[in-house]
């Protein structure tokens, strides 16, 4: 049960930003995320909190075959949290997760990041 769970806290990030507004487009940014890293995607949901006005922000989740992947935007105040956990019980998956935290990170383009990493189990 031995795991790695990461967060990042990203601020400055352009609210304009289509990752901050548009479900689809953080589900396929997610996705691509995933398998880039080389995880594996189960499912995923994404919900964008208020009328669909480019406005309102996303809470999206990506189940992975090694734990989860979860998504908070919040345009209004440029932010955004990131959470990736990983279990290392059949391997360790370690890179892959901050591979896959990295690369989210680069695809909002924050201007300050803030990150904590726990082992678990």
């Amino acid at each position: 049960m031995q795991g790695l769970h990461l967060t990042a806290d990203l601020r400055g990030v352009d609210a304009a930003l289509a990752l901050m507004t548009d479900p689809d487009r953080l589900a396929q940014a997610c996705r691509d995320a995933v398998r880039t890293s080389g995880l594996s995607g189960v499912a995923e949901l994404m919900h964008r909190f208020g009328p669909a006005d480019g406005q309102s922000g996303i809470t999206g989740v990506v189940l992975l075959a090694e734990s989860h992947l979860a998504v908070h935007t919040w345009p209004e105040l440029g932010s955004v949290t990131l959470d990736v956990y990983v279990c290392n019980y059949g391997g360790d998956n370690s890179r892959k997760a901050r591979q896959l935290l990295d690369t989210l990170i680069t695809a909002f383009g924050p201007t300050e990041v803030s990150r904590q990493h726990l082992l678990r189990g």
